[in-house]
Order: C-alpha cells, then sequence, then structure tokens
C-alpha cells in the first residue's frame, strides 16, 4: 500500500510516498533554515506562510519522484501534533483539501510517532518492542514501543529539550541557528574537561533536565565578560555536548537494560555524531542491541509520517474533515 505523507510541524515542509510503511520511494523536503537562521531561530508566522508556499509544490515532486499520482496513493497521512500551530494548520488543511478532491481516507499522526517510524525505514527488520529517545528541538522523551501503535512514556525533559537546549547554548557563544551542528562542530576543536558542569537532578528515573546546564553556560559567558576574560569556546561547547550526551545515552541504556528490550534513538538530535557513539559503545558493553535512523531521517521529514500512517492505518485510525491540529498532545 502507498501512504503519501505530508509534514509540516516545525520548519520543514515535507512529502514523502512510502511503501508498506518500510520502502521510501520518494522524500522531498523544503527547508527554511537560512531564512530563519537571520532571527536566530524559528519564526512561527514566517515559518506558516513558507509552509503555504512550499507545500504543493512539495507534494507534486514526491509523487513525481515516486512516479506515482493520486489514483496509486492508498491513503495520505498527516502530522496534526504536536508543533508550531500555525505550520501543523498549513499541513492539515492541504491535506483535508488534498484527500476531499481525490476521494482519499485522511491519517493522523503524531509528530513523535513519526521519529519513531523513522527506525523502521532505516532497519527493515527492526520490530516493537523497544525503547526509543525521541530527541528534537521541542521534545526528549524516553518511550517504551510495545507495539506500532502502543507507546508508553517513561520519561521526559521537565525542562528545555535537548535540542532546544543545544540552540540557547549555541546562542550564548554566538553561534547561528540552528545550534546542534554548530556546538557540535565547534566541540571537535575543545576540551571537554576545561570547564566543569553540574549534573542535573531529576525524580523520575528516565526524566531529564538540562536548564540548569544552559544557564550554567551562560554564568560562565557572562562572568568572564565581566572580568574581560576570554571565554574558550570551544572547550565550553565540548563540555556541553559531553555532558548531554552523557545523560541521554545513560538514560537511554538504563531504560534498554531494565526492560530488556533493544535501544533506540530517534529525532532531530538523534544526528549527533557524539550521542550515537556513546550509545553504541554503552549498548554493545551491556550486549543491547541499539538502532538509529539514517542522518537524512533523523530530522522532520514526510517519509517518517507515512510510514507512522501506513501502521495507524491498519490499526483503524481514520480521521475527517473536521480533523484540528495541535500545538499540544500526548504521544
Amino acid at each position: 500500500m502507498l501512504i503519501l505523507g505530508i509534514e509540516s510541524s516545525c520548519d520543514e515542509t515535507s512529502a514523502a510516498v512510502v511503501r508498506d510503511g518500510r520502502e521510501i520511494l520518494s522524500n522531498a523536503v523544503a527547508t527554511q533554515i537560512a531564512e530563519h537562521r537571520l532571527y536566530g531561530g524559528v519564526v512561527p508566522e514566517i515559518a506558516s506562510r513558507r509552509h503555504i508556499e512550499n507545500i504543493i509544490p512539495v507534494t507534486r515532486q514526491a509523487l513525481d519522484d515516486a512516479g506515482v499520482g493520486m489514483d496509486d496513493i492508498g491513503a495520505v497521512a498527516v502530522t496534526y501534533a504536536p508543533g508550531l500551530i500555525g505550520a501543523l494548520l498549513a499541513g492539515v488543511s492541504f491535506a483535508k483539501g488534498l484527500c476531499y478532491a481525490a476521494g482519499k481516507e485522511l491519517i493522523p499522526v503524531h509528530h513523535l510517532r513519526g521519529h519513531v517510524a523513522s527506525l523502521y525505514l532505516t532497519h527493515p527488520g527492526l520490530e516493537p518492542p523497544f525503547i526509543a529517545l525521541a530527541v528534537s528541538g521541542g521534545h526528549t522523551h524516553m518511550i517504551k514501543v510495545s507495539g506500532y501503535t502502543s507507546f508508553e512514556v517513561l520519561g521526559r525533559a521537565v525542562d528545555d529539550a535537548a535540542g532546544e537546549a543545544f540552540d540557547k547554548v549555541a546562542r550564548t557563544l554566538g553561534l547561528p541557528y540552528p545550534g546542534g551542528p554548530e556546538i557540535s562542530k565547534l566541540a571537535a576543536e575543545g576540551d571537554p574537561s576545561f570547564y566543569r558542569l553540574p549534573d542535573p537532578h531529576t525524580s523520575g528515573e528516565f526524566d531529564v533536565s538540562f536548564s540548569g546546564l544552559k544557564t550554567a553556560c551562560l554564568n560562565i559567558v557572562n562572568t568572564a565578560a565581566m572580568k574581560g576574560e576570554e571565554v574558550r569556546r570551544a572547550d565550553l561547547a565540548a563540555a556541553f555536548e559531553q555532558k548531554v550526551t552523557d545523560i541521554l545515552s545513560r538514560r537511554l541504556i538504563a531504560a534498554a537494560e531494565e526492560y530488556g528490550l533493544p535501544a533506540c534513538v530517534c529525532g532531530g538530535v538523534s544526528v549527533n555524531g557524539e550521542l550515537q557513539r556513546k550509545c553504541s559503545a554503552a549498548a554493545e558493553r551491556k550486549g543491547i542491541p541499539f538502532y538509529a535512523p539514517a542522518p537524512k531521517l533523523c530530522g522532520d521529514n514526510g517519509a517518517m509520517i507515512a510510514s507512522a500512517g501506513y501502521y495507524e492505518y491498519a490499526a483503524g485510525s481514520r480521521a475527517g474533515l473536521d480533523l484540528n491540529a495541535y500545538a499540544t498532545l500526548e504521544i
């Protein structure tokens, strides 16, 4: 079955065609990074407008790249939550109109379920159950994936998500948006032991907290400025990246070990090489299988929505033309 997936939850407009939840026939993405970089982060109003401009040509490209037409599409899957509300509405409104015009069924997909499904597109043999650490700009969730449409949140960020913390610390260091790749690039030149950063405390076993780390980095920069001292930017970037990836990898492997399940990472931050290396090495030491998406599937994309949509469709999930978008929604 061919599913057309539509994704517009933040600043990527994407459409993709996926067969049977596992095979990508096309995955077209229009990014807005260059424009939002001018403002140091995503401007919701601009993002919404660009989605409206991009969504028709991106969908046409996805169909053309796959060599199919709407007659070949079995159903349309769309991200309806969570995300920037204006951006989500652009995708949901388009998908509803497309389904009405083409006589197709509409499948609502939760954005985090899409990130989990990116693992199926990279690893054809992977099946639930497993533990997935979904890490992105807006979300850091430890999820027990019991089935293709069965999810239990074991822990989450109690304040800043990992990607959000990367962006904020990058801004503190004078680095451009998006901050994650810039921090990693600078960290490669630094000594992570030069600065000592705190170990944030959380009450939940698999919860994480990054606000304190962000504030510690800001204090180091501000204190140096007041004293007329130079901040060793590469060392601070390295210390911050090491601390965040240590926390995330420890939590993931602890959860996988406790439940006796494979460990996975997904989401935009999962492309971080240091995070993948630490998770992989720790999993290997414990004899735990470890999986991560292909780099091109870590960020927001229509293919992951189409894949998740396939399994939602198989489970009987459908939406009417009254489908709404939601800025926040539990998985």
